[in-house]
């Protein structure tokens, strides 16, 4: 589906946040920084992130977005740390979206997308804790008339041991909302962290296990509406016709329309209606040249690509990789495919908007925030001023939430129904499998060299995959480049004198979106299993082959001899079972991980054990961690096994979960999590366990069988899952 409203709201989003940093955040203040009053309670905004009531408790702004990954708490423990909190006494909710926009983005990057909540926001954010502590210890200061450098803070009081007077944040709050920011402001070491550092219990737990958290598609206003939509199967498709004279005179159908030119959409006072009537409301679609595509169409698409001269070279080339495999003692060559994939939360796309007088209410569960209000001003022509937009909490996301074009058809429809007419748009499942952003298909061809030693002295990748950044965000290519699809060669961690890698853009009309871990959920599959295979073909080791091609980059050496060390990487397995280890750089973190199974005479896999490691140089909150590599694997996992989108006649064949096959609870493996961070650095912790994984699983299926997997799903390559 064509939507440059999507894409503009998306490139917008992307140029603006690019420069977001600490200056954004630091020093700013609320336009009414003082006298808000609930009951008794008064509370003092200190400044943007950190708001104090009278009775010491202490509000945290969140400005992210929770979908289960636990940032809503790991987050607000970094602010809370350096302002010498009581956690006990701390209170997280949502930075107001609204009042970003009219602030100049004042909270800085919005989006939960890239695992960068923690390692792009961690500076600006503890700099607003240092500076709410010291706007606080100047008040007091004030008041008792001593030198604010003989003031301590610890657990929300203030004291002063000379006089021995002590105070709480809760009395200082509205002395200090007054006062101006600090300039600078010193940050902690880590070592002397008491909050940040410690698995605190999430916030949003309680809530999502005793059924009470409220997700977007839970959102119920006064006279609501309910809408149900039907977009054209073939991406590109438009609305040549439609017959709703079965339907508009039944109970309870309140509309029947078009919108963007490609969606078929009938209202009614509730959701079953209004799906139920949906069916029997025949459309004809003009799905163009485009209803002719299909997968194997679009293979030979991509197969092309593989043999197109004079393309794009990444950056790192090095040396001559033409004269290193004339000279070598021997030359391998490999393919990799893996393939569109669903993003599948478990909740489906939906959006309420509400359209009144000047002022425009929309809720979903989103990523991005911003963009979701950014995408209702753009569908109705309003300021983005008068869109106040509410977060909920997500149920998943995985990428899929960042963009806003669902709830760009739930402004269209709101606009379409008598002013005032509050509407909640659902999509079925079978519209979220068959209308997503879907992760890039794509191709990589390999070729190698190596010596006499068994060590790779040329390297040449040939990569065939679709861009996000040109297609999806509607960005140009800087060199013909694509960033996410050359991750995982353009940080080209192994010491090869000779490299050469390349890219060809592949573009279909299948569309494509941000997937977690993007690029690096797909490019350690050909490289990973790649490097095992020199090893192989040299008798040895795949550990020790990949310590030798690491021993000058510590951090990656480091992670891969923790995860070794950790499995017992040497030590005698059990008759039948074998290993596979694999090791990744993504998004400024270091993983690495070893994956233990048997394999019988049917090809059922059992798993027997899975160690994942990180180092993410510092670690915010291990408990949230562990549960981030743990659901990584699951999502690997099960992309591993049946994760297959295909395309029929133009239109995805997958529907619902009987097609669109999910990992099971009792097929869920053990997974061992080794932290191991080294300090110096802030990386990425929600995508980073996904990388190393599944190249670690075809390295043991090969170990175990002998037979190389070179294409996903591995259910097409005759394996099942015990």
């Amino acid at each position: 589906m064509k939507n440059t409203s999507f894409k503009k709201a998306r490139r917008e989003f992307l140029v603006t946040t690019a420069g977001a940093g600490g200056g954004l955040a630091l020093g700013f203040h609320l336009p009414s920084a003082f006298a808000q009053k609930t009951g008794t309670v008064e509370k003092a905004d200190v400044n943007i992130w950190v708001a104090v009531n009278s009775d010491d408790t202490v509000v945290i702004k969140y400005a992210r977005s929770e979908m289960g990954q636990g940032s809503m708490t790991s987050a607000p423990q970094l602010i809370a740390e350096e302002l010498d909190a009581d956690w006990k006494k701390v209170q997280i909710e949502y930075a107001d979206t609204n009042q970003h926009v009219r602030m100049k983005r004042a909270w800085g990057n919005m989006a939960s997308v890239g695992s960068q909540t923690i390692r792009t926001s961690q500076d600006y954010m503890r700099k607003a804790g240092a500076s709410a502590r010291a706007m606080l210890v100047a008040a007091a200061a004030n008041e008792w008339k001593v030198p604010a450098a003989e003031i301590t803070v610890s657990n929300g009081i203030i004291m002063h041991a000379g006089s021995k007077k002590r105070t709480t944040f809760g009395k200082m709050a509205s002395a200090a909302s007054k006062l101006g920011a600090p300039k600078e402001v010193v940050l902690k070491d880590s070592k002397d962290w008491k909050i940040a550092g410690k698995s605190m219990r999430r916030i949003d737990i309680p809530a999502s296990t005793n059924g009470t958290q409220r997700y977007g598609v839970d959102t119920q206003l006064p006279g609501m509406v309910y809408a149900a939509i039907n977009a054209s199967p073939v991406f590109g498709g438009k609305v040549k016709s439609f017959d709703d004279s079965r339907v508009k005179s039944r109970r309870g159908i309140i509309k029947v329309l078009s919108i963007d030119g490609n969606a078929v959409v009938v209202v009614a006072d509730n959701y079953w209606r209004a799906k139920e009537a949906l069916k029997d409301v025949p459309v004809e679609w003009d799905v163009g040249a485009n209803g002719n595509v299909s997968s194997a169409s679009i293979l030979e698409f991509f197969k092309e690509g593989l043999k197109m001269p004079d393309v794009p070279v990444l950056p790192n080339k090095k040396g001559d990789i033409d004269q290193a495999f004339a000279g070598a003692t021997k030359v391998l060559e490999a393919e990799f495919v893996t393939p569109y994939l669903c993003h599948a939360p478990m909740e489906p796309m939906g959006a309420t908007v509400h359209i009144q007088e000047g002022r425009v209410d929309a809720w979903a569960s989103t990523q991005n925030g911003e963009a979701q209000l950014a995408g209702v001003a753009n569908a109705l022509g309003v300021p983005p001023e008068s869109v106040y937009f509410h977060k909920t909490q997500a149920g998943g996301g995985f990428g899929r939430r960042s963009g806003p074009d669902f709830i760009r058809q739930a402004a269209l429809i709101a606009k379409a129904l008598p002013a005032g007419t509050p509407v909640k748009m659902l999509w079925t499942r079978e519209e979220d499998t068959q209308h997503d952003f879907y992760r890039p298909h794509a191709m990589y061809k390999l070729k190698a060299g190596i010596d006499a030693s068994g060590m790779p002295v040329g390297w040449y990748t040939r990569i065939a995959s679709g861009s996000l950044f040109n297609q999806f965000a509607g960005l140009p290519l800087k060199d013909g480049i694509d960033g996410p699809a050359t991750e995982g060669f353009a940080e080209f961690p192994y010491e090869v004198p000779n490299q050469k890698h390349e890219y060809v853009q592949r573009r279909t009309h299948v569309p494509i979106g941000f997937w977690r871990t993007v690029g690096w959920s797909q490019t350690p599959f050909a490289r990973e299993q790649f490097v095992d295979e020199l090893a192989q073909a040299t008798g040895k080791d795949t550990y020790e082959y990949r310590r030798e091609l690491l021993k000058n980059e510590k951090r990656p050496l480091g992670i891969l001899n923790a995860v070794a060390k950790a499995a017992g990487w040497g030590k005698p397995l059990p008759a039948g079972v074998f290993r596979g280890i694999a090791t990744t750089e993504p998004y400024g973190s270091f993983t690495a991980a070893v994956v233990e199974i048997s394999v019988d005479n049917a090809g059922a896999i059992k798993i027997h054990r899975v160690v994942q490691a990180i180092d993410c140089g510092y670690v915010v909150n291990p408990d949230n961690i562990v549960a981030q590599l743990q659901g990584s694997t699951a999502f690997a996992l099960t992309a591993a096994m049946w994760g297959e989108i295909t395309i029929k006649d133009g239109r995805v064949e997958q529907t619902n979960f009987d097609t669109y096959r999910m990992l099971r609870m009792r097929e869920m493996p053990k997974v061992e999590v080794v932290l191991a961070p080294t300090g110096g650095f802030w990386g990425g912790v929600g995508e980073p366990g996904q990388a190393p994984f599944i190249p670690a699983l075809c390295n043991a299926i090969f170990a175990a069988t002998g037979k190389r997997v070179r294409s996903l799903p591995l259910k097409n390559q005759g394996f099942t899952l015990a």
